[in-house]
């Protein structure tokens, strides 16, 4: 046996060894550690019925004392009051190294201030006894007397249970503590099984994680799909029950803009209902788009093509705005997409990007190769780059980026990147981006690279 090999096996001997020994340990961490939580939840509930029993004990004492002294005016009983409410006050006291939760050193601060306000009644009531030379307090007096006491039972009451909801804090820290010892263990277990063949790291990497990535995706597109399937059926109900009336206004409209000379206060208001009517199409065929786009007609082409048609059919409106649209030179690059859809996303982009420069800003347009993992796993890509140099996006609306009918544009609609995401994935490629304030932002169409032997001129 050579002896890189005898190292080998010596290597993986020694981490099975460890990792045997890492689980045994782990185990046993759990044993101890749901015995110790067992006691710890029977010492809370313990103290839980505690509390509440020997506050109300302590309570009912104090009263039954102040009772007698208000009924005979008996100065022993006055004098053993005082002790019970200081006793009562020292308890309270006494619990604040106890109960550390910040909720229980608020409820015993409130008790502290209801106990004032008891002593303070009892001592109101012996004057009272004291100054009208009385046998006794009335019943009223009494029960004015009583009112603070039942406060301060109830905020007894309220601290028991808020120390036996102490509980639920425990458990669930035990559980996060308990669930990562277990996952611990699972992963210990799987690392057993992965050392036990030669190349078990490298079929991790090469196949277990991205089967595992690929699942996620599947699951997070099925989800997707099934609320985009149902979407699609809600956008053609809608845009039937809306384009109906639509196209009878628009008829109304028309026949009304014939009464009137162009020019005119009431020509002028009816040009301003068309826009509104078309501007309302314009939204109900956004939401068909992207609740039901079209699927695409794939045909490989030259990657720098739809970047050269966009530069040249959007080059002289960005220019009479100020704002720069530069095409850099690419090596020969080959996508398989549909090129009108492409075309349409990025024009949609350079869109965005114009109203993110404003005047004296510059945007601009690449197609460079990279390796990036699509939904059918690593693959050679093209990323077609929109580059600006714009503000950037705030970190507010990049969380809502993507979502659906969110926008930051008084006339937008929210529809343009979804709808932009949506073309791309159908296309088989993924939309991402990177921003930062004040610096730009670049949006890029990751598609996969083809062949460029049937490039379509």
């Amino acid at each position: 046996m050579d002896r890189p090999l005898k190292l080998r096996l010596t290597a993986l001997g020694a981490a099975l060894a460890l990792l045997g020994v890492s689980i045994v340990v782990i185990v046993l961490t759990l044993q101890r550690q749901a015995q110790v939580v067992r006691a710890r939840l029977g010492e809370v509930d313990l103290e839980s019925f505690r509390i509440a029993d020997l506050f109300k004990d302590k309570l009912r004492y104090a009263n039954d004392k102040m009772r007698r002294h208000s009924t005979d005016e008996d100065a022993a009983a006055w004098d053993e009051f005082l002790k019970a409410s200081e006793d009562l006050k020292g308890w309270i006291e006494n619990q604040s190294s106890r109960l550390t939760a910040t909720s229980e050193q608020q409820l015993l601060k409130q008790m502290l201030l209801a106990h004032q306000d008891y002593a303070q009644k009892a001592r109101d009531l012996h004057v009272l006894m004291v100054s009208d030379n009385r046998p006794g307090a009335s019943v009223a007096e009494f029960n004015g007397f009583l009112e603070p006491a039942r406060h301060l039972m109830d905020l007894s009451q309220e601290l028991a249970r808020t120390h036996y909801e102490s509980r639920n804090e425990l458990l669930a820290h035990t559980n996060r503590t308990l669930t990562e010892l277990r996952m611990s263990v699972l992963g210990l277990v799987g690392l057993l099984f992965l050392f036990g063949v030669a190349l078990a790291a490298s079929v991790y990497r090469n196949l277990i994680a991205p089967l595992r990535i690929k699942l996620v995706e599947s699951q997070a597109q099925a989800q997707r799909n099934e609320k985009l399937a149902s979407l699609g059926l809600l956008a053609a109900g809608v845009a039937h029950e809306i384009r109906n009336p639509l196209t009878a206004m628009k008829t109304a409209l028309f026949l009304q803009q014939k009464k009137f000379q162009p020019g005119s206060a009431n020509h002028n208001d009816l040009e301003a209902v068309e826009r509104e009517i078309l501007r309302l199409e314009r939204i109900i065929n956004q939401f068909l788009l992207f609740a039901r786009p079209a699927a695409p007609e794939l045909a490989t082409i030259a990657a720098d093509a739809p970047l050269k048609e966009v530069q040249a059919l959007l080059s002289p409106q960005l220019t009479e705005a100020g704002i720069k649209l530069v095409r850099e030179e690419s090596a020969p690059l080959s996508i398989k997409v549909d090129a009108a859809q492409i075309k349409q996303v990025l024009i949609n982009l350079v869109q965005n990007a114009a109203d993110s420069v404003g005047r004296g800003g510059t945007i601009a347009l690449r197609a460079r190769a990279d390796r990036k993992r699509l939904s059918n796993g690593e693959t050679d890509v093209v990323i077609l780059e929109v580059s600006d140099t714009g503000k950037g996006i705030p970190p507010e609306v990049e969380k809502r980026l993507f979502d659906p009918f969110f926008t930051t544009k008084e006339s937008g609609t929210g529809l343009g990147l979804p709808i932009a995401a949506r073309i791309v994935e159908l296309n088989g490629g993924a939309l991402q981006y990177q921003t930062q304030l004040n610096r730009g932002s670049t949006f890029g169409i990751v598609l996969p690279q083809a062949s460029a032997e049937t490039v379509k001129c």
